[in-house]
């Protein structure tokens, strides 16, 4: 199936406190092989406006800068039928193994989801652990540029509280 998308290995590191989660890479991420690969993705200048950092410009800077800041990056779906790069377009989708992953990385205080369709598979797959706090992103993607860089910005910085 040519509509068929897997998710990324995670991407974390011992230590880390945060945890955000997307539905799933989009197209050029995939293309990329890296994490919020699209140039016009928020994500990273996002991250870095609310940790005072430098925008990195490689993959391999990007993986330090989310190790110092005790990040870690993942997606909810493993894998999804989906025309495009749109969460919207998700079908059929089949959850990442979270459960083991909080389990060997107990450290994780902070869960963000990075738009609403990530939050609505976690939901339906996945049962909220009384220990974590849960922080619902407004998406970093090119398709949600509604909201200033300033406000979204302001939300996401939840995770660090």
């Amino acid at each position: 199936n040519s509509n068929l998308s897997h998710s990324f290995s995670p991407l974390i590191y011992k230590g880390a406190e945060i945890l955000i989660l997307g539905s799933l890479p989009g197209k050029k991420s995939i293309e990329l092989k890296e994490y919020y690969g699209h140039p016009r993705n928020r994500m990273w200048k996002i991250l870095c406006a609310i940790t005072n950092y430098e925008v990195p410009t490689d993959y391999d800077s990007k993986k330090i800068f989310l190790k110092k800041n005790k990040i870690g990056l993942w997606d909810v779906a493993s894998s999804a039928e989906r025309k495009g790069s749109l969460d919207s377009n998700i079908k059929k989708e089949i959850p990442n193994d979270l459960d083991s992953l909080l389990l060997d990385f107990p450290s994780i205080k902070v869960i963000g989801f990075n738009g609403k369709k990530s939050e609505s598979i976690y939901n339906k797959f996945f049962k909220s652990n009384r220990s974590i706090k849960y922080v619902s992103l407004p998406s970093s993607s090119p398709a949600n540029m509604a909201i200033s860089f300033e406000d979204i910005c302001l939300r996401w910085k939840e995770l660090f509280k």
